[in-house]
């Protein structure tokens, strides 16, 4: 199943569901980790707790980004706005960016000044807690960003797929720290989830910068799009394709040519059947056809991007 049999409720409902289990999850586990950072004194437990207070911010700007989202389009915003996940995205890199920071710095301090750890157990026991946890609400995120191609949850599950990958390596690093004494060893761990955590937020920033930026959408819908277009006999030709993302929705924009000795109203009424069948394929897309007379020379966008 996709996104293209939901219907905007539908989409916008599992959204806001997505968006309350992150926040419910993020504060459980922000508590839980904060006990066994104080009991424990790992900085690699407290490395994962700084992200799990981050992911509380985060999952509460997604919130408030998908109910903004979500709203319907105004005289002053005739596209909506979807792009409100896109700017909450990028918001949530910085967050994740200065937890890295924060972890580097704290990792870097203890290499020179050594900590003995105590209750490991009791640390790893709640890192296995929040291991568990984490991997259902991942799945659960993944299923709902699957279908209603929302960016908001989309980023905001890649916190949690980081979590996972932390907490793996710290209830290893409390397992050699506690059977081994290998006290260096919670340091370096927490040194490589910052590394994690700042490419992380790279990756984030680079996808929200596609949607404000007007990225065209990829290869494989744009090539399918042209092959719907090329269905219909009496379509001449095509050209000056242009897509993007509006966060919830994709804008088409595409010249059609038609034979030039239709009607006005022939022409519209097949360019209809065109836009329909489109439509059909990616419901929530906004569609605009200009018809040409098929075999005009004009100046196309398509060979001024060749230049």
């Amino acid at each position: 199943m996709s996104s293209t049999y939901l219907t905007k409720e539908i989409s916008d409902r599992l959204k806001h569901r997505a968006a309350v289990a992150s926040i419910s999850l993020a504060v459980l586990l922000s508590g839980l980790k904060l006990f066994a950072t104080i009991a424990s004194g790992s900085l690699a437990v407290f490395s994962s707790m700084i992200d799990s207070v981050s992911d509380v911010l985060g999952s509460a700007i997604t919130f408030v980004a998908i109910k903004y989202s979500t709203r319907p389009a105004t005289d002053h915003h005739r596209y909506g706005y979807g792009k409100a996940e896109a700017v909450s995205a990028l918001i949530q890199a910085f967050f994740v960016a200065g937890s890295g920071l924060f972890v580097l710095y704290d990792a870097f301090m203890r290499f020179f000044h050594p900590r003995v750890l105590d209750e490991t157990p009791l640390a790893i026991v709640i890192m296995i807690f929040s291991l568990v946890a984490t991997l259902i609400l991942i799945a659960y995120q993944k299923h709902v960003a699957k279908l209603t191609q929302s960016q908001a949850i989309n980023a905001d599950s890649a916190h949690y797929v980081v979590d996972i990958l932390t907490n793996a390596s710290i209830i290893l690093s409390l397992t050699i720290v506690k059977f081994f004494e290998i006290y260096w060893f919670d340091t370096l761990t927490a040194l490589v989830i910052a590394i994690y955590l700042l490419f992380n937020a790279y990756q984030l920033v680079v996808e929200a910068f596609d949607v404000l930026l007007d990225r065209e959408l990829s290869d494989d819908i744009r090539k399918n799009i042209g092959d719907i277009i090329s269905r219909h006999d009496f379509v001449k030709g095509f050209h000056d394709v242009r897509t993007h993302s509006l966060g919830n929705e994709y804008m088409i924009e595409i010249h059609l040519e038609l034979d030039g000795r239709l009607s006005l109203f022939e022409a519209h009424q097949l360019s209809d059947q065109v836009e329909a069948a489109i439509i059909k394929a990616y419901p929530n897309a906004q569609v605009i056809i200009h018809q040409d007379p098929s075999g005009v020379a004009e100046e196309r966008l398509d060979e001024r991007l060749k230049r």
